[in-house]
């Protein structure tokens, strides 16, 4: 069964967080995942979460300064004492709403020997972290057409992270809209990999608007995933093309 997870950091993002939350359950999610959303209470959250029924499945780090072009920066040498402070925030934060897992924004770098090292320390603190309350850390490949320089664009840059850090809770936030773009051949790439990924987000390729459109087949490729093995539900990161009530019928034939 192919079941959805609202992203609300795009969806339904011009409303109060909770407010956010009844929206994505009313619409026929079956739970939601976070960008940021550190400037919203975690009490509330949460009760919108019990509220609703829905849980968490995910929500970010800071990015840093954004102003001045952050993207993360746990990769970036130097900044350690201000990524673990990110982590931290995001783990008590996961802790807090029951969130299942903490992505790990690596930042932009030169993909140097130093800025490897320092992602693997910090990917090491964090899965030390988050292992004491049984959750998981995902970091995510970026497409260098929408985030050039970001530490990790593919999959073998996330797996040559996972391997050299080497501990269980860390996995790959396989996002199909990323990885269209920079590889392609979405089926046989998740199945190379299926056993390192923590989560699958999706959205057309290449605008990034609801899954209805564009290069990838997301009625063919979802259901052949969940054949290949995979339970949770496919997390909605998508940029509604004009508003959230005139898209949502692309989950219609899923139903």
């Amino acid at each position: 069964m192919v079941e959805f997870s609202a992203n609300l950091g795009f969806l339904w993002n011009d409303l109060p967080l909770p407010e956010a939350i009844r929206k994505a359950k009313d619409a026929g999610f079956v739970a939601v995942e976070l960008h940021w959303p550190y400037a919203t209470p975690s009490a509330d959250v949460k009760a919108a979460l019990d509220e609703t029924g829905l849980p968490c499945l995910g929500l970010n780090t800071q990015r840093g300064d954004v102003a001045k072009g952050d993207n993360g920066c746990a990769a970036i040498p130097g900044r350690e004492e201000e990524a673990r402070g990110y982590i931290d925030e995001a783990l008590v934060y996961a802790r807090d709403i029951n969130a299942m897992s903490v992505h790990v924004m690596a930042g932009f770098t030169d993909q140097s020997a130093a800025a490897k090292e320092t992602f693997v320390q910090n990917l090491r603190y964090a899965c030390t972290q988050a292992a004491l309350t049984q959750r998981t850390i995902l970091i995510e490949p970026l497409n260098s057409r929408d985030a050039k320089g970001y530490h990790i664009g593919t999959v073998p840059e996330a797996q040559e992270a996972l391997a050299a850090v080497d501990m269980p809770n860390l996995k790959i936030m396989f996002d199909c809209y990323h990885l269209q773009i920079m590889q392609g051949d979405l089926a046989k790439l998740f199945e190379g990999c299926q056993d390192q990924i923590g989560h699958v987000q999706f959205a057309a390729v290449p605008d990034r608007g609801e899954p209805d459109a564009g290069e990838v087949n997301y009625t063919w490729l979802l259901p052949e995933l969940v054949r290949l093995g995979w339970t949770t539900p496919f997390g909605a990161e998508y940029k509604p093309r004009t508003s959230m009530a005139d898209g949502i019928s692309w989950m219609k034939p899923y139903s």
